[in-house]
């Protein structure tokens, strides 16, 4: 076929891919908005409050201090396999102290959550579409940063990590950390925490936009950051609309496996 034609229908197939992707999520946008709160006759269960509030102005105090250190040095950031054994192991610490707090404070952090809510089957299968569908946005949004960069990005630093590893031993450590343990913390955090916390007292919208932002903020990688956003919100809106902070996780989980296959063969995935 002629290359022009391959171009056009590339270029047609990749606007149809984010016309859907956008109206998928408008659909959610639109679902949400429309919801009424249910009633019921039993006493109303145990949410968040004031003592989460404090906490959460804490870590977000905590998250943009740290991102601001990281812009304001003019070196690159480097990882080491070190780095990331500590940061998974304080991000531990933080999901464990938040839902002991829930906890000693006789709210049900699983019920709150919607660890039930779904089947296993429905929850992989409802975050593999949505996360289908939030690509071509994620795409766009990256598209929007280079250009405005002029083309000339660099890669966060786990990538870079991942793709200069040596050894086995080190890229199992990064596929554990990167694919099981962050996307369960950083969504509980974010998207569960956060996000609750609050869309309890200033609103979803509010609540979508500032841990959106956290969660870009604390990846401290600028050319990422509107990506990471446009990702961000999409874990919410997925959250939000299924009631399960654990569709939200496998979006997280599939979408840093996806990356971490595109790095591990890189000619069938040619790196920018």
């Amino acid at each position: 076929m002629p290359d022009g034609f391959l171009t056009a229908f590339a270029a047609v197939t990749n606007a149809l891919f984010l016309i859907a992707g956008i109206y998928l999520y408008l659909s959610l946008v639109r679902q949400i908005g429309s919801r009424r709160l249910a009633t019921s006759e039993g006493p109303p269960e145990k949410t968040f409050s004031w003592p989460d509030v404090i906490f959460a102005l804490g870590l977000a105090t905590l998250f943009s201090l740290n991102a601001a250190a990281s812009s304001s040095s003019g070196s690159k950031m480097v990882l080491h396999t070190d780095d990331l054994i500590f940061n998974a192991l304080i991000s531990a610490g933080v999901f464990v102290f938040i839902s002991a707090f829930l906890s000693l404070r006789g709210v049900n952090v699983g019920s709150l959550a919607g660890f039930s809510k779904l089947g296993i089957w429905r929850t992989v299968a409802t975050g593999g579409i949505l996360l289908f569908a939030a690509y071509p946005l994620i795409f766009l949004a990256d598209l929007v940063t280079q250009r405005l960069l002029g083309g000339s990005t660099s890669k966060q630093g786990i990538v870079e990590l991942f793709s200069g590893s040596q050894t086995l031993q080190q890229r199992v450590l990064i596929i554990i950390l990167a694919v099981a343990i962050a996307p369960m913390v950083e969504e509980f955090v974010f998207r569960f925490y956060l996000y609750g916390v609050i869309k309890r007292y200033l609103g979803r919208f509010a609540g979508l936009i500032a841990n959106s932002i956290l969660f870009a903020a604390v990846h401290a990688h600028m050319p990422s950051a509107a990506p990471l956003f446009v990702l961000g919100a999409c874990f919410t809106l997925a959250y939000e609309w299924s009631g399960s902070i654990l569709v939200s996780m496998t979006m997280h989980a599939l979408f840093n496996s996806l990356t971490l296959v595109a790095l591990a063969f890189p000619e069938f995935f040619p790196q920018q």
